[in-house]
């Protein structure tokens, strides 16, 4: 019989719990597809009271992480305690002590992943993290392994499901933002505190760790600019549809050529009605993948929640029983870029096509203003509608737009000088196209 993987867990949350259940109930299925077995010997959590849905036997659980990472039994730590500390120490002595380390963790890896995996290799260990972005969708292994004789021109995907639902709602409804919210929560799908899925951060950390896999470059959270949907109104969604688009939270990542500067960018998108994304509702998530020779593959699947992010850590469990560590590498060496390359296209230098709500004043001369301001810069309108408040002309107009082509510098010159007349009502709101 081959010797066992013998695994720590850190985090017994509701992530943990799902593994266990997983590898519990699906034992026999795993034990037959991998040559080694997988027996967890020790969990870690600060909570070691609290009653878990999951087998477990009580010896088996501990309060200090250290326990198992000094551990010389064993061999592969997963982390699921989220967040930057102290899952970074966690991560980082487990790969000292020459132990495997597989987590879910998108927020470590976005800010400290290339020194992570630069410790995993000197260290000659696996940094597996199928799990950090798009819960059950294996994206990652498709980026690393399924994808790589591709030149890899974009990402493109809706990567949090909370902001899907929300925007879903608010479109099929017409449900103010705070509702749909309310509704979220109402539902399990938000958290109490959502600011982390709402105002876009989940969805920059996970275009990070995409983008760097795709193009082989050195991308951190910091760099991706970055627009929640809390400002969406339903007078944008409507305006959208009556345009033939609907509007998702997007994560975007596009690169022309290996070594062009790369976009990286998240904000709520129009995107087409009948387009691949632009079918995808609810929580659940979708990725589009563009490179050439392969043209367009895309991904789809549920993004969060404990069975799905429980199938991909335990795919690395069994990678790693398997002995394939190869699914860990970064392509390191493509992530050290050269002094005074810049690898990041400035967002003022972005050209698409723009979505624009002005609020005017309901008289003569609004759309000329506009129509001036935005010449002005270049810019010229698509397509345009209008909706007035009322028949008294006392009350503004709300009057949305779609340009052709333009750059995001003359679209933000055009906006300020707008917002600076005296028939501007309120401050304009812009989205950006993707077509």
């Amino acid at each position: 019989m081959s010797k066992p993987l013998v695994i720590g867990l850190i985090g017994f949350g509701n992530i943990g719990s799902g593994v266990m259940r997983t590898l519990a109930a699906r034992a026999d299925l795993i034990r037959s597809r991998v040559p080694r077995p997988i027996v967890l010997k020790t969990i870690a959590d600060k909570d070691t009271a609290t009653k878990r849905n999951a087998p477990y036997r009580p010896e088996q659980l501990v309060g200090d992480a250290m326990t198992l990472i000094n551990d010389p039994e064993i061999e592969a730590v997963i982390e699921l305690v989220g967040g930057l500390e102290p899952a970074r120490t966690f991560v980082e002595r487990a790969l000292r002590a020459g132990k495997h380390v597989v987590t879910a963790n998108k927020a470590l890896l976005a800010v400290h992943g290339p020194e992570l995996m630069a410790l995993a290799e000197e260290k000659n260990v696996g940094l597996l993290f199928e799990a950090s972005v798009g819960g059950g969708i294996p994206i990652i292994r498709a980026l690393q392994q399924g994808l790589c004789a591709n030149e890899l021109t974009s990402v493109q995907g809706i990567l949090n499901g909370t902001c899907n639902y929300i925007l879903t709602r608010m479109g099929e409804r017409e449900l103010p933002f705070a509702q749909a919210l309310d509704e979220a929560k109402a539902q399990g799908y938000a958290e109490p505190d959502p600011t982390y899925d709402i105002e876009g951060y989940d969805t920059a950390h996970k275009i990070a760790i995409l983008a760097s896999l795709a193009f082989g470059m050195d991308i951190r959270f910091k760099d991706v600019f970055t627009q929640g949907i809390t400002q969406l109104e339903p007078a944008d969604i409507q305006a959208a549809h009556e345009m033939g688009y609907t509007i998702k939270l997007l994560g975007i990542a596009k690169r022309e050529a290996a070594g062009a500067p790369a976009e990286v960018r998240v904000h709520p998108t129009l995107i087409p009605l009948d387009s691949p994304l632009g079918k995808v509702n609810g929580v659940f998530n979708g990725i589009l993948v563009d490179g050439r020779p392969i043209g367009t593959t895309m991904y789809y699947g549920r993004g969060a929640g404990a069975d799905a992010t429980s199938s991909a850590v335990i795919s690395d469990l069994m990678a790693l029983a398997a002995d394939e560590r190869g699914f860990s590498r970064w392509r390191d060496s493509r992530l050290r870029v050269r002094p005074g390359v810049k690898t990041i296209k400035p967002m003022d230098a972005l050209e698409t096509h723009y979505y624009i709500r002005f609020t005017m004043a309901d008289r003569p001369g609004a759309m000329a203003t506009i129509g001036r301001a935005l010449a002005d810069q270049g810019v010229s309108i698509r397509s345009m509608i209008q909706h007035q408040s009322d028949d008294s002309g006392n009350r503004p107009a709300t009057i949305s737009i779609v340009t052709h082509l333009a750059k995001e510098k003359g679209i933000q010159g055009a906006i300020a000088s707008i917002e600076g007349h005296e028939m501007s009502a309120a401050k304009a709101f812009v989205l950006r196209v993707e077509e």
